[in-house]
């Protein structure tokens, strides 16, 4: 993606989200914009990457985000899990120490609210 498309994006998108998340498709069906986002392979806090196994995703969430341009707008999200090598104990990132950490703005903080609790 070049950066116009990256700068484009991030616009339509809450703020932060491409820090932690990648876009891998857009779909528009009827009246609605199906936006589908991946969570990058980034350890969490507290982890090396070498302790680490991806273990794929847990299952897809969908919320509504702000309408564009007269589309209702459907973030399909998907939630990347660990495995830790040495314990076999499956982790994924805690949102609430992310959303608490100064990187992030408010807007980027109240849509994982909303997502994940």
């Amino acid at each position: 993606m070049n950066q116009a498309e990256q700068t484009l994006i991030s616009l339509l998108l809450p703020d932060g989200i491409l820090d932690y998340f990648e876009l891998t498709k857009v779909e528009k069906e009827q009246k609605e914009l199906q936006i589908y986002l991946e969570e990058k392979n980034i350890a969490p806090s507290g982890y090396l990457k070498e302790d680490l196994e991806s273990k794929g995703f847990f299952p897809e969430v969908s919320i509504q985000d702000f309408p564009i341009r007269g589309q209702k707008v459907a973030l399909r999200i998907r939630r990347r899990r660990w495995k830790v090598k040495k314990t076999n104990t499956i982790i994924s990132r805690d949102w609430e120490l992310i959303r608490k950490g100064a990187r992030m703005t408010t807007e980027f903080g109240l849509f994982l609210k909303g997502i994940f609790g």
